[in-house]
């Protein structure tokens, strides 16, 4: 279950993008975060490549309470980021569209990535 949030975005994306720079700052929160990050064959590397190149004014879809299935909850910010990518097997650049969404830990040093995929 999950419930939107009014009034975002929660967190200041300049914030999540230094912590971002580097990999050991990020956590793949969920068991589905890590899935749908494994199926695009990305590291947590690439993860934070994903994030830096979000803007706030063209990518911000909205915030939410997202749940980890083990009864934890954290409010989130959604975003989408749309690229065209070189897809092998259509052998043709095609625009991918990617949807992700994080918090901040409550240490403040570490950004949860709820959800990571196309």
């Amino acid at each position: 279950m999950s419930e939107k949030i009014p009034g975002g975005p929660l967190y200041d994306l300049a914030r999540v993008q230094s912590l971002a720079a580097s990999d050991q700052a990020i956590q793949l929160w969920t068991k589905k975060c890590a899935r749908d990050v494994a199926n695009l064959g990305w590291d947590l590397e690439q993860v934070g490549q994903l994030l830096l190149q979000l803007r706030v004014d063209r990518n911000y879809i909205d915030s939410e309470w997202c749940d980890n299935g083990k009864n934890a909850w954290v409010a989130a910010d959604a975003y989408s980021l749309r690229r065209s990518e070189w897809v092998a097997a259509a052998r043709k650049d095609m625009l991918i569209e990617y949807f992700v969404k994080f918090a901040i830990g409550r240490s403040g040093s570490l950004v949860l990535i709820v959800s990571c995929h196309t």
